[in-house]
């Protein structure tokens, strides 16, 4: 039941608890209650609303941030990790492989926000070796939702 309730409530937490539970053929109260001992063992972590900023007058900026490290001794990736997220501007943080140790997701007001902290905050850390900064110029998908309309074909169709 656990994989069917977290199936549905990735896509739409906001479901009706009685409308999962006939959606799940079980009871409400059995579905209310994996959902709490999920959230005890912190397997839901959290609740979001997916918002496509594009579409407001709100300026924001995105920013994908490729960190390598060294790690101190005894303090390991996470630690670092830790004090990579403790910022407020930090959206997400990742372990990476390849090139590059962390995947740091930022948003800030402008890219000058942004740069600063990356030059101020994040680049001057004792364990970060080398910072890579991408601009998300547009997001087409985010979190399995689309959020640009359909392209529509408009050319004319020829038939014989």
């Amino acid at each position: 039941m656990r994989e069917k309730i977290l199936a549905v409530i990735e896509k739409n937490s906001r479901i009706d608890l009685k409308d999962l539970a006939v959606m799940l053929g079980e009871s409400e109260v059995a579905v209310a209650n994996e959902i709490a001992q999920m959230e005890k063992e912190h397997i839901i972590c959290g609740y979001h609303t997916l918002i496509n900023w594009d579409n407001t007058t709100q300026e924001k900026v995105t920013a994908l941030i490729e960190v390598k490290v060294t790690p101190q001794r005894g303090m390991g990736f996470d630690k670092i990790a830790e004090r990579i997220y403790q910022y407020n501007e930090v959206n997400a943080v990742y372990l990476m492989s390849g090139a590059y140790d962390f995947t740091v997701f930022i948003e800030g007001k402008t890219m000058k926000e942004v740069a600063l902290f990356v030059s101020s905050k994040l680049s001057t850390l004792d364990s970060v070796l080398s910072t890579a900064t991408h601009f998300v110029l547009k997001k087409y998908k985010d979190h399995g939702t689309v959020l640009v309309e359909e392209i529509q074909d408009e050319r004319m169709l020829i038939t014989p």
